[in-house]
């Protein structure tokens, strides 16, 4: 569990590697769930608590498959990509890039990141420097671009890139040693990597999460956040030239296929 001035952040385990998040605004003493997988789970960690909002980054039914039913249970209020919003079931509000709405007292912004599925969303609480990226960024890594195209991911990652680096990224799955085994094979010689990746394969052997992340060292580390890396491109052979969504999709290619 994790707080800030304005939520408190839980981690909740879901199906094999998923994690949903339970959020709580205690100024208007409202909880809302981050990408409920499952229900049962959820329903635990609440305990006595209600639940006010389920929020969703897109449609993948390890993010959504919980709706249906905490939304009979509870009486919560769905919010999902208004991109895509036919594929959100029980979709109350839809939020498109830049809107904002109001979880509690606390402030949040939707930004559209297609790339993993065509219609994925990110969530953002600037007071709490809080990001819930769904499967758009992980530690380490960025989810397969089942329904968009690298110039897509790349500009989706780009809206993060660019957020303040005290920023706690709570992504939705533990793929994080697996990530760095694979950043460590393009991006050897880069010294916060290895001090990260070490850190990584401690808590797995003791059994603990390696997220939520920091975006200052997802920046300094994470090679789907670096496709200017000079080290990256030539280990890859990608011209020094190219666009950054170029590098980005040569690193996505060689990722599909590590």
């Amino acid at each position: 569990m994790s707080s800030s001035p304005s939520l408190t952040v839980e981690r909740v385990p879901c199906l094999s590697d998923n994690y949903s998040w339970l959020i709580y605004e205690p100024i208007g003493g409202i909880t809302a769930v981050v990408d409920p997988a499952e229900v049962e789970p959820i329903i635990a960690a609440l305990g006595n608590r209600k639940l006010d909002f389920i929020l969703n980054t897109h449609h993948h039914w390890d993010h959504t498959g919980g709706n249906e039913a905490l939304k009979a249970k509870y009486n919560c209020t769905i919010i999902g990509p208004k991109a895509d919003a036919q594929r959100i079931p029980g979709i109350d509000i839809q939020l498109a890039d830049s809107d904002r709405y109001k979880i509690g007292a606390a402030d949040l912004i939707c930004y559209d990141t297609p790339g993993h599925t065509s219609g994925h969303v990110t969530f953002f609480f600037p007071q709490a420097a809080a990001l819930f990226p769904g499967d758009t960024l992980f530690s380490l890594g960025c989810g397969r671009l089942f329904e968009g195209t690298p110039a897509q991911m790349w500009t989706s990652l780009s809206k993060l890139k660019v957020l303040p680096a005290e920023t706690k990224i709570y992504c939705a799955h533990e793929y994080t040693q697996s990530n760095a085994r694979f950043a460590l094979s393009i991006d050897g010689g880069n010294s916060d990597l290895v001090d990260f990746a070490a850190e990584i394969d401690e808590k797995r052997r003791n059994g603990e999460a390696t997220v939520p992340s920091v975006l200052e060292r997802e920046l300094k580390c994470n090679p789907f956040l670096r496709p200017d890396s000079v080290a990256i491109r030539k280990e890859l052979g990608v011209p020094l030239d190219a666009e950054n969504a170029v590098a980005f999709g040569v690193i996505r290619k060689a990722k599909d296929t590590f």
